[in-house]
């Protein structure tokens, strides 16, 4: 299988960067597999898991809470909002999360503001449920 460039940057940190077979991104349009050879897209990303399957059928997944993906054929860079890979994540971690989100949600009255703290926690609630928690 051809391989392509993945570099995978954090606000605090570059979280991955190195070949790989395939990507899987949490696209604000949908899921969306990322093999060599893609076509270009920019993208922006909702609160999901990113999967990497690397050579040889091992694999890393990352929880990122937003960014963008600026895909390629021969590469491919997400630079995260947030992002935590699977070891470094709690349930008790992304229920302070969802909390801090909740008062957020409670204390304006901009009505869009709710509704997209809303699906911030509804988004945090199912990767809590990808993360069998």
């Amino acid at each position: 299988m051809a391989t392509f460039q993945f570099d995978f940057v954090g606000p605090e940190r570059t979280l991955y960067s190195g070949q790989v077979d395939a990507v899987q991104l949490p696209g604000i349009e949908g899921e969306m597999t990322v093999l060599a050879g893609h076509a270009p897209v920019l993208t922006a990303l909702k609160v999901g898991v990113i999967t990497i399957a690397e050579a040889g059928h091992t694999g890393k997944r990352v929880l990122v809470r937003g960014g963008f993906a600026d895909i390629g054929p021969d590469a491919v860079t997400v630079i995260a909002e947030r992002a935590n890979p699977f070891e470094e994540i709690s349930q008790e971690s992304l229920d302070r999360d969802i909390a801090a989100l909740e008062l957020q949600r409670d204390a304006t009255e901009d009505y869009a503001k709710r509704d997209e703290i809303e699906g911030q926690i509804t988004q945090i609630r199912d990767a809590k449920v990808a993360l069998t928690y």
